[in-house]
């Protein structure tokens, strides 16, 4: 038996945890067509490509959606032929509707409560990474939400009990 390299060389990979908003978060999965499993977006990175980079760009392609990005919320190992793979995941939101299709190798595109999400994804290990970082990203998207009501669409801060004056022109 010959011991290659690149055996003992991880694959990398990144993905999201990504949000659609609302007044019920809902979490993206999608569903590959070679073997029909549901699972979170995430693909490999390409040489020389960093995490973050690899992260926006595979949910772009496989969701169809830009994101904006909330926080790194971990990472996830399994074996893979033989192989460590290392996913590292950031909490993401979607921003606006779709703008594109996702690729070629993506069958389907849900957006579910955390329950549901949990329930439809197919491999052991990503239901339960979810299940322990779901609540996280929905928890920080709820704060982010109730903070944001008094940032005003340039950023800046709202005065809290300002009185506006109503003139007739």
């Amino acid at each position: 038996m010959i011991d290659s390299a690149d055996t003992h060389v991880p694959i990398l990979a990144a993905g999201g945890i990504v949000l659609r908003e609302g007044a019920r978060p809902r979490i993206a999965i999608v569903r590959l067509r070679r073997d029909k499993s549901w699972v979170l977006p995430k693909g490999k990175l390409n040489p020389g490509e960093r995490a973050l980079a690899a992260a926006r760009r595979e949910v772009l392609e496989e969701t169809g959606h830009r994101v904006s990005v909330h926080g790194f919320l971990g990472s996830m190992l399994y074996s893979v032929d033989g192989r460590i793979k290392i996913v590292q995941f950031w909490h993401m939101r979607a921003i606006g509707g779709p703008m594109r299709e996702p690729m070629d190798d993506v069958k389907a595109v849900k957006w579910l409560s955390l329950r549901q999400a949990i329930e439809t994804l197919t491999r052991p290990h990503e239901k339960l990474f979810l299940a322990n970082v779901g609540p996280v990203a929905i928890r920080a998207a709820k704060q982010s939400d109730s903070e944001n009501r008094w940032i005003d669409h340039k950023g800046r801060r709202r005065g809290q009990g300002v009185q506006v004056a109503w003139t007739a022109h």
